[in-house]
């Protein structure tokens, strides 16, 4: 069974750093994807980023690029999302979804598991 557990949430001042953990136990890092999305208030779902085996490279969306990383520890389990240069709008609640054992790459949105969210407040 693919879980998915986040961590490293919390708050910080515009212009800081933070790096999120997704725990994604259950996941075969030979067949896998992973992915990071957010929601403040008031907006809907976005996506940020995501990394697979089935994609050559990682995906990013256009407010992450240049500014956020996603990484993998295979030996861990563990996905990471390093966030630099952070905004007032990067505030929001960031969950990670998993996929393992289907060929799911990072474009067919279909997730076998969700994290419950940790919550990124950045402050100017």
């Amino acid at each position: 069974e693919v879980q998915a557990v986040e961590s490293g949430g919390g708050l910080v001042q515009a212009g800081g750093s933070l790096r999120l953990s997704c725990a994604a136990s259950g996941v075969s890092f030979d067949d896998y994807a992973v992915a990071w999305f957010r929601q403040a208030p008031g907006r809907e779902r976005e996506g940020v980023s995501c990394i697979s085996t089935h994609n050559e490279d990682p995906y990013y969306a256009d407010f992450a690029k240049g500014r956020f990383t996603t990484s993998t520890d295979a030996v861990k389990k563990m996905v990471y999302l390093q966030m630099t240069s952070l905004k007032d709008s990067d505030s929001a609640v960031y969950k990670c979804a998993a996929t393992s054992g289907s060929g799911r790459d990072c474009y067919a949105g279909q997730w076998d598991a969700w994290g419950q969210g940790t919550q990124v407040t950045v402050s100017s």
